[in-house]
């Protein structure tokens, strides 16, 4: 068998491994690796398995919080009490390299992936979010590529039958080759109904459950671990394929499996397959297996032992079953018609035994597979690049207040970064299962309903990439902040934090700075919310070969947040209520256009610092906010967040045909007020008979408050100057991705 042979350096750097890990492998085996032994190690030494050039940043992030049940890495997902005897488990991943090479496969399988990562601890999913990055829209490719990703998430996502509740779509030049997918998916659990993935006892039964195994997605973690290129469409067995249908059967016989007690451990299969789940779970439980690959049921013939071991074909999981208890095992996947086969046993020992027909064809340490064990862990040098120093130069007196505002408002307002994203949303089945309460009361953050409770789960994605990489610790604190600020807005209190890190080369000192000063405001933001990070997903090497230079995507380090809405009834909407109610800035505006669209789109000037940010006023914002939603002050509550005041205003108004006249701030430039986005500032509209009470509570809170205007039949009017009628811009705010996409 042509795998058995002794493989070499060469071969190994073939298959992504640094010589110095080849040698280290040689080390740890006590002999050279045979091909099948040197591509086990080769994909669970990837970057996207071991983490190995991230982990030592990672473990900084704050990972402690008073509803955690799990701390970041012990489970697939993050699991947070939420009262009610009820956890929630939830999780964010990327699914970018594949998704740029395959995209309606590749945005599918990774709405799969993360499901699956929920439901194999004994969570039902109950709503997932998207965040999309892509290239210009003006490109045909970009196009093409954002209809196969929509398409793949609604499609997967509309089968499976769990609502797409939220999420974010951004278009920047520097994704027109390596676009950035990052699924999340949230469920619900009643306490002590988890399972954990963890292999334990001699002589359990080890069974492969769920879809047969194909070739499809070899390498794939090796795949993800590499820089895309011109010929990257020749990788396509490195994208799996995905069957919804076949999930929603596993999800059904995975929680009636786990209600049997005859589960020891579960494992979803996703990178790296079968040896990712055999080593990871023998690795937490201190045991080893011995696996006869020959049992696994594959989907073509005469496959390899590495191919078997390798393949990410979905809809698959690894049971560890209690012995003598198999048979309950049997009768529950029997009864949903999927594959249930047994394929080895626990044994004493950290070592994995791989049996091909009888014949020994790998043999490896668990322990020395595994992020937290013998992976190497890499601390990356890394450098300011010479990009921020010039961001520090801009200043706003050399740009001119425009003569005509109006116009800005209304490019503004069908921007592609900001205009709707209805295109996209029609696509997704945002209601089944009655989950979402924001559909019919838009919200900063979408809204869940918990049934049999008062209570509602708020979440949110949220990162302005723009911000990340004009100042990568305030950028990424940013992003923080406004995910707990959406939550905020909806009356729900932050919760925990999952991440999706998207970044460059890792080896590129001034991308590695990027990611270090990134999780350096992750860090601080989180710890201020006292949100712990749960976990989630580093993806590393997101950036294009142009010409003969590398170049990287903007640094994205995007947010998921869960928070939780005590009195569902009580929660907020985004929209203005009635005309004549008093509309209110909570928060103060400043003199900023630093990394606004605005800037960009007006005067292409790329090069800013973020927007301006304290993280103290931040939180006394959010704070209050929480105050008046309580006591029921405000009709309406709405972030200033991309576009600045003047598209909140709009967003608040367009739900109802609503329009708003309101004053400007005399000490403060006028573009900047309108289109700035500096941050910690929220709109809030309020009636008559609620005055009293919100004057009192604000003026009590000693934050910065503002009595913009009113609200308004339709008419848009600043300064006394008329910008127009609600119709307009509602029309020009609905329609443009719709007529960008239509041709």
């Amino acid at each position: 068998m042509e795998s058995l042979k002794e493989t070499s350096v060469e071969t190994a750097k073939k298959l992504g491994l640094l010589p110095e890990e080849f040698d280290k492998i040689c080390t740890l085996l006590g002999r050279k690796p045979n091909f099948n032994e040197l591509s086990i190690y080769s994909v669970m030494w990837s970057e996207h398995c071991s983490y190995k050039n991230s982990i030592t940043w990672l473990k900084t992030l704050p990972r402690e919080g008073p509803h955690m049940l799990a701390k970041a890495g012990e489970e697939n997902a993050g699991l947070v009490d939420i009262g009610d005897n009820l956890a929630c488990a939830f999780k964010i991943e990327s699914h970018n390299h594949p998704s740029a090479i395959e995209p309606y496969q590749g945005a599918a399988t990774g709405v799969g992936g993360i499901n699956r990562d929920i439901f194999t601890m004994g969570a039902r999913p109950i709503a997932q979010l998207n965040s999309l990055r892509f290239g210009n829209l003006n490109n045909e490719r970009t196009k093409m590529l954002m209809r196969g990703v929509v398409k793949g998430i609604g499609d997967y996502g509309n089968a499976f039958g769990v609502p797409t509740v939220g999420g974010e779509v951004y278009f920047e030049d520097c994704y027109n080759t390596n676009i950035l997918v990052n699924a999340m998916s949230v469920g619900i659990v009643e306490h002590g109904k988890t399972v954990k993935a963890i292999s334990a006892g001699e002589g359990n039964s080890v069974y492969i459950v769920g879809s047969a195994t194909g070739k499809d997605g070899i390498h794939g973690a090796t795949f993800a671990s590499g820089d895309l290129h011109e010929d990257s469409h020749e990788d396509l067995p490195s994208v799996q394929v995905g069957d919804p249908f076949q999930e929603k059967l596993l999800l059904e016989a995975t929680l009636e499996v786990i209600a049997t007690g005859a589960v020891v451990g579960m494992q979803d299969m996703g990178a790296a397959g079968i040896i990712c789940s055999t080593s990871e779970m023998s690795a937490k439980g201190y045991h080893g297996m011995i696996i006869h690959l020959d049992k696994v049921p594959t989907r073509q013939k005469n496959m390899e032992p590495w191919e078997i071991l390798l393949s990410e074909s979905q809809e698959r999981m690894l049971i560890v079953a209690e012995k003598g208890k198999e048979h309950l095992i049997n009768a529950v996947f029997e009864k949903w018609d999927l594959n249930c086969t047994c394929i080895g046993e626990v044994v004493k020992g950290e070592q994995l035994k791989f049996y091909m027909n009888e014949t020994l064809v790998a043999e490896v340490n668990a322990e020395s597979l595994v992020l937290g064990g013998g992976a190497p862990v890499y601390k990356r040098d890394y450098k300011e690049p010479a990009y921020f120093k010039q961001n520090k130069l801009f200043n706003i007196n050399e740009i001119k207040v425009p003569s005509d505002l109006t116009v800005i408002a209304k490019q503004l307002a069908s921007h592609p970064n900001i205009c709707s994203r209805r295109w996209v949303y029609t696509q997704y089945d945002s209601m089944v299962g009655t989950i979402n309460m924001s559909t019919n009361k838009p919200s900063d953050a979408a809204i869940v309903n918990i049934k049999n409770s008062k209570k509602a789960l708020a979440v949110s994605v949220d990162c302005n990439a723009r911000y990340v990489f004009a100042d990568p610790e305030q950028g990424c604190a940013i992003a923080v902040a406004e995910a707990a600020r959406n939550i905020v807005c909806t009356g729900g209190e932050p919760s925990a934090v999952t991440n999706c890190l998207n970044f460059g080369n890792p080896y590129n000192p001034e991308v590695y700075w990027q990611f270090v000063h990134s999780i350096k405001g992750m860090s601080k933001a989180c710890e201020k919310f006292q949100t712990p990070v749960t976990g989630g997903n580093v993806s590393f090497y997101n950036q294009s070969k142009i010409g003969d230079n590398d170049v990287p995507v903007y640094p994205t380090p995007t947010i998921g947040m869960i928070g939780i809405i005590s009195d569902k009834n009580k929660a907020a909407t985004l929209a203005f209520s009635n005309a004549g109610d008093q509309i209110f800035l909570i928060g103060s505006s400043k003199n900023c256009i630093a990394s606004s669209q605005y800037l960009v789109s007006t005067y292409n000037v790329n090069n800013s610092p973020a927007p301006e940010f304290n993280l103290d006023e931040e939180y006394d914002v959010q704070q209050l906010i929480i105050q008046l939603i309580k006591t029921g002050c405000v009709q309406s509550v709405h972030d200033v967040s991309d576009g600045g005041l003047f598209i909140s205003l709009l967003e608040s108004a367009m739900i109802k045909g609503l329009g708003f006249e309101i004053n400007s701030d005399e000490d403060i430039r006028k573009d900047a007020f309108l289109f700035g986005e500096s941050q910690s500032r929220v709109v809030v509209s309020v009636s008559e008979e609620q005055m009293d009470e919100f004057i009192s509570i604000v003026a009590d809170s000693g934050v910065d408050f503002t009595n913009l205007g009113v609200v308004t039949q339709g008419e848009i009017i600043v300064d006394e100057d008329k910008f127009g009628n609600i119709s307009e811009y509602s029309k020009l705010y609905q329609e443009k991705l719709e007529s960008e996409m239509a041709h």
